[in-house]
């Protein structure tokens, strides 16, 4: 039995407009707002002189929207990638989280306040990204494995410079600080102030390309940043830094992880044979 035409054509505006909703969503803030921008005015101007019969004009922006069509899945790549990982996590089955509790996300929020304050204090320059729906998986195989529970003892030990695990940045998935010196993607953006370094960079290079959340402490001034969706937050306190942790942690409890942390322990082994 066939749906009636009127019904059919709200269903079909409905999911339309649900379609572009949740992909302005995806982009706001970042790069490929601006990249929209650009595109919207090439398929203008060729509408345009294919309306005024401008057929050198209108054959020169055929040739160069063919080649967009090529550039564009390349050029949005870390958007796209992004979009994927939040479908697949949104038709997971598997979406299991060690932090099962209120008291566990108070222990590791206490942990990382505590470890960032003790940091900033003393301007010991450090990262650390916390794992929540999008694997890690690739960059934890960069550092060095250790699989221990998170402590403001353990976030002081690592960063203090004159350890040979302070180089890099520490990756946390639920309780459990999976590995340190890992090396992350470089933001390539030209908006960041230049007194962001390599780790203001590294933070915001993994938040573009997952949707992991970045903590940063820088070494020359002490400041606390943090760097989520591709955008970064400078100068945060330690009772605003504590709000964020909880609202995220509140907000993605339940997709802290899709892989184990068997699944990495296996592949070090792998790799060290």
């Amino acid at each position: 039995m066939h749906m009636p035409v009127i019904i059919s054509r709200i269903l079909d505006a409905i999911i339309i407009a649900w379609a572009l909703f949740m992909l302005m969503r995806l982009i706001r803030g970042t790069r490929a707002v601006q990249l929209l921008k650009g595109l919207a005015v090439v398929f203008a101007a060729l509408y345009l002189t294919r309306r005024l019969d401008l057929v050198a004009t209108n054959w020169i922006l055929q040739k160069l929207s063919y080649m967009l069509m090529v550039a564009v899945p390349i050029v949005f790549y870390p958007e796209l990638r992004r979009t994927l990982e939040q479908l697949g996590r949104g038709w997971s089955l598997n979406n299991n989280s060690h932090l099962t509790s209120d008291e566990a996300v108070k222990e590791v929020v206490r942990a990382l306040v505590e470890g960032a304050g003790y940091l900033s204090a003393r301007r010991q320059g450090a990262i650390i990204v916390i794992e929540r729906g999008s694997g890690l998986g690739e960059y934890v195989e960069t550092g060095t494995l250790l699989m221990c529970r998170i402590s403001p003892e353990i976030i002081e030990t690592i960063f203090q410079p004159q350890t040979p695990l302070h180089d890099g940045a520490v990756i946390l998935r639920g309780d459990v600080l999976l590995a340190s010196g890992c090396f992350l993607p470089l933001s390539d953006r030209s908006d960041l102030p230049q007194y962001m370094g390599t780790r203001h960079r590294a933070a915001v290079g993994i938040a573009e390309q997952t949707d992991a959340l970045a903590i940063v402490i820088s070494e020359e001034t002490g400041r606390i940043s943090m760097a989520v969706d591709g955008k970064i937050s400078t100068g945060l306190t330690m009772e605003s830094l504590e709000a964020r942790l909880k609202d995220y942690y509140r907000d993605y409890r339940k997709s802290f992880h899709l892989l184990s942390t068997d699944d990495i322990s296996l592949k070090f082994k792998a790799r060290s044979n």
